[in-house]
């Protein structure tokens, strides 16, 4: 069952109030739910729902032990000998805890066992219109783009091709008498211009640079941004923090939004998705260690869905997501969950109806919603899909911009050096 499925698991003690004791076990977090489970013979001595739970706080029993209490209800529930330290454990449940109360929904991004409405499949064909036609023309700029590096490496080849012409000119120009190739005085005045060319290109270059320094942070594509809890390499200790997805990069950040980490789109080598709210990301070296770092999100199904497209052949499905995947339990529309799902705005209007027999009464109508809540995720994702083509999209044709210019000022300079050999060929006719 979904519920038996843990996403995170810690070994601890647990206090049994009715017998006055320490019980060495599991401390489990599920998508919906925390349990202990007692080590010595399996038993399920606690459980309750995330959106049960009232607080979490860092407190120490017998004033010595640092121990950890969840209160549920008028209930407290006391853990200790957390492993590996407190701090982890506290960051993990308050995250999901608090996104449980916001109603992001730990298990959002899968499927629910809703009956479509007929608005609901109008937009979600829509959407599936606009981005499948973004999607092609995503493609052609892609092919598009091609082309213009295939005109790069043709006006480079025409470039090295001159300067070999140039060099048989030189020595074909000198006198008979002068065995050493070109003359020292036209060595020196090809010097001066080859500088001077060179000096004009850096200056464009540094032009270009500054224009899109000038772009700013709000101009690099940012797509969506999710708190994240995370970790460096095998470090357990995981920190509080920030994903930001952008067109062309991962960006870490901690929870006072300092920059941690920066993978840049060609740096990742693979990431892998262990469960649907826990992926690690890796950067491969050679002779010194890989960058990685494990992010674990409550959020982390939406996210998903922009890694799929933007490192399809990067990312890698590990056996515990397939496990959640085939799980229907961990839909959004559990029953205990309902009145969540009551108080998120679903309801249309509340009707006042007369009876025909003359006597009033008010009677409340709570009307069909228009669109339903797998719908309204699945729109959201397919939105979110959209806005990442798009981002793509300018990021590409800002990119052939500029090699559209580099590919003028190329043109222009092998235009003048062929006039120029031409030139020099016909006087050694």
């Amino acid at each position: 069952m979904s519920k038996d499925i843990s996403i995170h698991s810690w070994p601890c003690s647990y206090y049994v109030s009715n017998e006055k004791r320490w019980v060495c076990g599991t401390l489990s977090l599920t998508p919906k739910s925390l349990r202990f489970t007692s080590s010595k013979d399996g038993e399920n001595l606690a459980s309750f729902r995330l959106f049960r739970i009232s607080e979490i706080k860092k407190e120490s029993s017998s004033f010595i032990f640092s121990s950890l209490t969840i209160t549920e209800g008028n209930v407290k529930h006391w853990f200790s000998s957390l492993q590996p330290s407190r701090a982890v454990v506290f960051n993990v449940l308050e995250h999901f805890w608090r996104e449980q109360l916001l109603g992001s929904g730990a298990a959002a991004g899968v499927e629910a066992s809703e009956s479509q409405t007929s608005k609901g499949k109008e937009l979600i064909r829509l959407v599936s219109g606009s981005q499948k036609r973004l999607e092609d023309t995503g493609k052609v700029l892609h092919h598009q783009g091609e082309q213009f590096d295939n005109i790069m490496v043709g006006l480079n080849k025409i470039e090295s091709d001159s300067d070999v012409a140039d060099k048989l000119l030189s020595e074909l120009e000198s006198p008979p008498w002068w065995p050493f190739g070109k003359l020292p005085w036209r060595s020196q005045q090809e010097a001066k211009i080859q500088h001077e060319a060179s000096a004009s290109a850096s200056a464009s270059a540094s032009a270009s640079a500054s224009a899109s320094a000038k772009k700013g942070p709000g101009k690099e594509g940012v797509i969506t941004k999710v708190p994240v809890i995370f970790s460096k390499g095998e470090d357990l200790n995981l920190k509080p923090g920030k994903l930001t997805v952008l067109v062309s990069a991962l960006e870490i950040s901690d929870s006072s939004s300092q920059h941690v980490h920066r993978y840049h789109r060609e740096e990742v080598d693979d990431i892998r998705v262990h469960t649907p709210f826990e992926l690690s990301i890796r950067q491969r070296f050679i002779g010194k260690p890989d960058i990685s770092y494990r992010l674990m999100s409550a959020k982390m199904p939406e996210v998903l869905s922009i890694l799929e497209m933007q490192y399809k052949k990067k990312i890698e499905f590990m056996p515990d997501y397939s496990a959640f995947k085939s799980n229907p339990e961990q839909s959004p529309s559990n029953p205990e969950t309902s009145i969540w799902n009551s108080a998120s705005g679903f309801i249309d209007c509340i009707r006042l109806s007369e009876a025909q027999s003359g006597e009033q009464q008010a009677q409340l109508q709570v009307l069909q919603p228009p669109v339903s809540d797998s719908e309204a995720q699945e729109l959201k994702q397919m939105v979110m899909k959209l806005k990442n083509l798009a981002l793509e999209a300018e990021t590409e044709l800002e990119r052939q911009d500029e090699a559209l210019d580099i590919i003028t000022s190329s043109v222009d300079h092998a235009t003048t050096h062929i006039d120029k050999h031409i030139r020099r060929m016909r006087k050694l006719l």
